[in-house]
């Protein structure tokens, strides 16, 4: 990507110098358009819309019959909406809140906050939050498949290099330059595209997500019924007449904090094996260590490893900060280990992911809303697997305690948590068979790779062509 791509001045991107950008290096465009020019009546106002997020904290805005958008939602192979979102929104929460919006069907989504430039189509109506715009393109002026794929392959990648605050506003977004092509040819590029991304179709119809794999497989070994455990999670329950202090029963009505499918999966686990976690712990759980901004050090030996570096499920050292030597020095007790797990303990989103530390070469210190495992007696592959499994992953969600985005685990509850009782012949069976199939999938995400990249070529010699013609 970026055959062209040459180092310009902060000015020519047209963007506010003071959102927190810094020197990079963008494909140069001479001959461009503004966004805003290509929206429905030339109106940022109305050509552009975001949405809001109803009350996670009331009930009756949640589960009911209408989409709401989440980034998880998004097909990342061709930039569109995935068939089912995994959030639902009432009547109520549309009548009471008043502010929400929803996307029409045919419109770009544009990630305005973290994810900036993250780009999809929605073949839907939809109800959209606060950290994405809903773009009205004009057809008539610009081809939307071609300008999803040029904001994701062209545009975010070099958003990324550069900006801070990892947040765009209405009027930046409507400053920004994109290539200035005739309709005419915008339209024969795009059907081009269109027919690779019949080619990656194919392929995903045979992709699986990670987590559907490692559920299977510990399912089919746990003999557990996923279709009533789904039934059961779909069930309403809200039982005010349990509150008791002096039992300490959580006093939060909730769902996730009452409900029987939690019950369920409690139960279950503890039908079929005795153990707990704090059977395989070699010493302690811990938390992590805190760190101020004083002792960062990008010459340091070891990495601080956050919760945003392994919200990926493994530990992901790109913008993965180091700390000074003095700091490293006065917590080798905070380091990681080859083995060792990190779970996060804390935010929504995030609560309850692990990762495995496989390179004994790593040098790291956790942060404090993670925590260090070390197992004995268990291989910490199939533990993770395990840990990543909706088994484990449930008791985080239905034991995790806090309100909004607040919430917290803690180790007294990790360690109480039930763990198979395997030998190291079943350990290794298990291990198997989901690496099988998670190579399977690489495979196949390999060929969608490749065919992303040839949308890539497509329109950078798309716009080569241009530069050299104007």
């Amino acid at each position: 990507m970026g055959v062209i791509a040459k180092k310009i001045k902060l000015s020519s991107l047209s963007l506010n110098d003071r959102i927190g950008l810094k020197d990079y290096s963008l494909l140069h465009i001479d001959n461009y358009v503004f966004l805003k020019n290509i929206l429905m009546n030339r109106d940022t106002d109305n050509g552009i819309k975001s949405g809001r997020t109803p009350s996670k904290f009331n009930e009756q805005y949640w589960n009911g019959e209408y989409e709401f958008l989440t980034m998880q939602d998004v097909d990342k192979s061709t930039y569109v909406l995935r068939k089912c979102s995994s959030e639902h929104i009432t009547d109520y929460a549309i009548e009471n809140e008043r502010t929400l919006f929803q996307a029409s069907t045919g419109d770009l989504i544009f990630s305005n906050a973290m994810t900036v430039g993250l780009s999809f189509l929605v073949d839907r109506n939809i109800y959209i939050n606060q950290n994405v715009f809903a773009l009205k393109i004009d057809d008539n002026a610009y081809n939307k498949v071609f300008l999803k794929w040029y904001f994701n392959l062209v545009f975010k990648p070099n958003f990324d290099k550069i900006h801070t605050s990892k947040y765009i506003s209405k009027s930046e977004v409507g400053k920004i330059k994109i290539p200035n092509f005739e309709i005419s040819r915008l339209n024969t590029i795009a059907k081009k595209i269109e027919a690779i991304e019949s080619e990656i179709r194919k392929f995903e119809n045979a992709l699986l997500d990670h987590s559907e794999i490692i559920n299977r497989v510990f399912g089919e070994e746990f003999d557990f019924d996923w279709d009533e455990f789904e039934k059961i999670k779909r069930e309403r329950i809200y039982n005010s007449s349990i509150l008791s202090f002096a039992n300490n029963v959580d006093c939060r009505m909730g769902v996730r904090f009452h409900n029987k499918a939690g019950q369920y999966v409690q139960t279950f686990l503890e039908k079929i094996t005795n153990k707990r976690i704090k059977d395989f712990i070699s010493e302690p759980i811990v938390l992590g260590k805190s760190v101020s901004p004083n002792e960062y050090d990008e010459d340091g030996e070891y990495f601080y490893i956050a919760m945003s570096n392994i919200k990926t499920w493994a530990f992901d050292p790109e913008d993965c900060k180091k700390v000074s030597d003095d700091y490293s020095s006065n917590n080798l007790n905070k380091t990681v280990q080859k083995g060792d797990i990190l779970l996060a303990r804390s935010g929504e989103g995030t609560i309850g992911k692990v990762a495995l530390i496989e390179d004994e070469e790593i040098n790291g210190i956790f942060a404090d809303f993670t925590q260090r495992i070390r197992l004995t007696g268990f291989d910490p592959l199939c533990a993770y697997y395990y840990f990543r499994s909706d088994f484990f992953q449930y008791l985080v969600y239905t034991h995790k305690k806090g309100l909004g985005n607040n919430t917290n685990i803690f180790p007294s509850q990790i360690k109480e948590f039930p763990m198979p009782d395997w030998d190291e012949t079943k350990q290794a069976e298990i291990v198997k068979a989901i690496k099988t199939q998670l190579d399977e999938q690489r495979v196949i995400n390999r060929q969608i790779e490749e065919k992303q990249k040839a949308i890539s070529k497509i329109i950078d010699e798309a716009i080569a062509v241009e530069q050299s013609n104007a």
